[in-house]
């Protein structure tokens, strides 16, 4: 069966740094886009960041310039560097894979087809 699995959150102060992984059994990440995606008690869930099977990417303008998303075929991984956090970013942090064929990874939650089940990072002092 097809399995995402996160890991890497945790407490974290702010300016502080976290990598995330989101690793893949029963299917091959390269082949698809994979989302970062985060929510917070209450809120919705808030797409972050895509990478495409080609390696494009996008962010949300929250995380612009201070998240990174890359991808490790060899090790079905994909990772999500953030630095600079700060306390908004507090979150359940999820990936998800995108099984449509699309020319670019989108942000939008209901393109995803299947998701892990979440990390929790928290950005306090």
């Amino acid at each position: 069966q097809l399995q995402l699995v996160e890991s890497g959150g945790g407490l974290v102060q702010p300016g502080g740094s976290l990598r995330l992984s989101c690793a893949a059994s029963g299917f091959a990440l390269g082949s698809y886009a994979i989302g970062w995606f985060r929510q917070a008690p209450g809120k919705e869930r808030e797409g972050i960041s895509c990478i495409a099977s080609s390696g494009g990417t996008r962010y949300a303008d929250s995380v612009k310039g201070r998240f990174t998303i890359s991808r490790d075929n060899v090790k079905n991984t994909i990772y999500l560097q953030m630095n600079s956090l700060k306390p908004e970013d507090t979150a359940v942090y999820y990936c998800a894979v995108d099984y449509e064929g699309r020319h670019w990874c989108s942000t939008q939650a209901p393109d995803y087809d299947a998701w892990g089940r979440g990390t929790q990072v928290t950005v306090s002092s």
